[in-house]
């Protein structure tokens, strides 16, 4: 199934934001635009270093540019799309501040 960028400015905004991010993001979104995933397994075949959470939260963790910036994202599975929702997006220090706090699997900024 094709994937639905939910929130898309989000990421166009915090790459205008951290230009160190640009380039790693703009190759993120053409990754994603050419995917076509069935299950959740299928996210780590297009973008090997994410993460996906299992708490049953449905949340998947990209890496960017490098671990420099990661994003935390919720997906879910329908009839015949993936929509897939920016819920947060830093750097990798800002993350694991996150992750200290155990707010990645509620974490909703955008």
């Amino acid at each position: 199934m094709k994937v639905r960028l939910i929130k898309r400015k989000s990421i166009e905004d915090f790459a205008i934001q951290n230009a160190a991010s640009r380039s790693s993001i703009r190759i993120w979104l053409t990754l994603l635009k050419n995917a076509d995933w069935t299950e959740p397994g299928d996210i780590n075949e297009t973008f090997g270093s994410a993460d996906l959470l299992d708490d049953g939260s449905n949340r998947i963790v990209f890496n960017i540019a490098g671990n420099n910036f990661w994003m935390i994202c919720k997906y879910h599975f329908g009839i015949i799309r993936v929509h897939l929702y920016i819920k947060w997006i830093g750097t990798h220090a800002e993350y694991t501040k996150l992750c200290d706090d155990n707010k990645q699997y509620t974490v909703d900024a955008y």
